[in-house]
């Protein structure tokens, strides 16, 4: 299969992220590579149980430091970013805090192999599943996909997942540093990007997340929705000029 790197930024995870590395490692393929991203954020010992497995595993894992980080956006791309320069065919983001499982990993895999630009996890459709999350935020994501097909005129079933992959051309041919996001819109603005791209959504089962949401999270994702088809065009127009 192609190289295949897992972006996965982590923050404060010391309790699950032994579990979490070891069920990557455990995975069946030999051209699987892990590469954790972390920032200044992270007080605990997670940094040191990755730089334990990055030595342990020769190279399977990498512990990568964004010392320019804004925020957890800013890792996942700055993750897309060393993927690409490290030749990598496919590129799968997901969380590292147990509410994504590597054991669905190979469902993208075989995606990505059998030629889709995109695979989308999706918690609502036949086969996902949601657990440990509170009503108020499975409402939100529902609504929150609902809204935003109606918008941008997406027809996704669920348009705020995190857990994706991509063939390399989808992150090369993207500006990674021209993103609006820099919180919980940065899934959707990612799908929006991509709506014209060979894709599939694939069922996954969600953990439900220790971070909590806020009102002004809600208020922000609401604002950049509705100025993302602006933000396209305008990139589209500096790319010309």
């Amino acid at each position: 299969m192609e190289k295949t790197v897992i972006v996965m930024p982590v923050a404060n995870e010391e309790e699950s992220m032994e579990q979490v590395l070891e069920g990557i490692l455990g995975l069946p393929y030999d051209s699987l590579y892990l590469y954790v991203v972390m920032d200044g954020y992270s007080r605990d010992r997670t940094a040191d149980i990755v730089k334990e497995y990055e030595k342990k595993t020769e190279g399977k894992i990498r512990y990568i430091y964004h010392e320019k980080s804004y925020g957890v956006i800013s890792c996942y791309l700055e993750g897309f970013r060393r993927a690409l320069e490290d030749g990598a065919g496919w590129i799968i983001e997901m969380d590292g805090g147990g509410s994504h499982l590597p054991s669905q990993v190979p469902e993208f895999i075989e995606k990505l192999e059998q030629g889709y630009e995109c695979v989308w996890g999706s918690r609502f459709i036949k086969g996902g599943k949601v657990t440990d999350d509170p009503v108020y935020r499975r409402m939100l994501s529902k609504g929150g996909t609902v809204l935003a097909n109606l918008v941008l005129g997406t027809r996704l079933q669920d348009m705020t997942s995190g857990f994706e992959g991509f063939q390399r051309n989808v992150l090369e041919e993207m500006k990674l540093g021209e993103f609006l996001s820099r919180g919980h819109m940065y899934q959707t603005e990612m799908r929006y990007y991509c709506r014209d791209k060979k894709a599939v959504e694939v069922p996954i089962h969600y953990r439900g997340s220790k971070s909590g949401l806020h009102a002004g999270s809600v208020t922000e994702a609401l604002r950049i929705l509705f100025r993302l088809k602006e933000h396209e065009k305008n990139i589209k127009n500096t790319g010309n000029t």
